[in-house]
């Protein structure tokens, strides 16, 4: 059995002396591995970073083996993401999101998502909101989507500021004020059609929301944590706004233009 398709290379492991385990996020193959012979060699090992998007040949007898990868690079993104904490982290991280996911499961419009975000993540001050609005899409592929588009106790799509913890739909500001400090913040740069920027405070407010929902369905019940790049991903854009501030420079958020 054989297919050829491009992916997004999510990370490696070595194989014995010579070869590694590529694992990749395909368009059309969702997340997938496979053994690339001689992947430790000077010749392949800058291929095989994490980021690059890469043209692949896979190969086995079964299709639930393991199988063979030849891989050529098509954009080689690594070098350009290695040099920003905040893109390295925001990579691992979305990395970890798709591992939620079953293997081999086609997800396009998450490889298509990925694919973007790639391109930005190096540009701290977008990487926060792509990486928020990766985790609503994670979310939403595991079927735990969240209902941001109207208020569940009016129906306005007007002055969304909450989210119910217990149902995951928006609230408006006036409907949600006897439960305010029961309520999850909504920021206003996630409501569709926005056109709104993030400053350090939605962000926070957005992972805070993200996290909440993350580990309320999937790691409490699975019986894991939250991922280490998580973490690493919201400490390394901490630093990047409080070095913003310390040089006078600070997002307030607005409209983008």
């Amino acid at each position: 059995m054989e297919w050829r398709d491009e992916g997004i290379v999510l990370g490696t492991r070595k194989h014995g002396e010579t070869s590694a385990i590529l694992e990749v996020m395909t368009r059309a193959h969702g997340r997938h591995l496979g053994l690339v012979r001689g992947g430790r060699s000077r010749k392949q090992q800058p291929v095989l970073q994490p980021g690059n998007r890469v043209d692949l040949l896979w190969r086995a007898r079964l299709d639930e083996h393991l199988g063979t990868f030849q891989a050529e690079a098509i954009e080689m993104n690594a070098a350009r993401l290695m040099d920003s904490a905040v893109a390295i982290y925001g990579l691992q991280t979305m990395a970890a999101h798709l591992r939620l996911l079953p293997e081999r499961d086609a997800h396009g419009g998450l490889y298509e998502a990925l694919a973007v975000m790639i391109s930005h993540l190096d540009d701290a001050d977008a990487a926060g909101e792509l990486v928020a609005r990766f985790e609503l899409l994670i979310l939403d592929e595991l079927g735990f989507g969240l209902d941001l588009g109207e208020c569940a106790a009016t129906g306005t799509k007007q002055d969304l500021a909450y989210v119910s913890p217990k149902s995951g739909r928006a609230v408006s500001r006036d409907a949600g004020a006897p439960w305010r400090d029961k309520m999850l913040a909504l920021p206003a740069f996630l409501q569709r059609g926005s056109g709104l920027r993030a400053d350090p405070v939605a962000l926070d407010d957005a992972f805070r929301l993200t996290g909440f929902f993350f580990t309320r369905h999937v790691y409490e019940p699975r019986g894991i944590e939250q991922p280490d790049a998580r973490a690493g991903f919201l400490a390394a854009l901490r630093r990047h706004h409080a070095g913003l501030k310390a040089i006078g420079i600070e997002n307030k958020g607005g409209a983008v233009q």
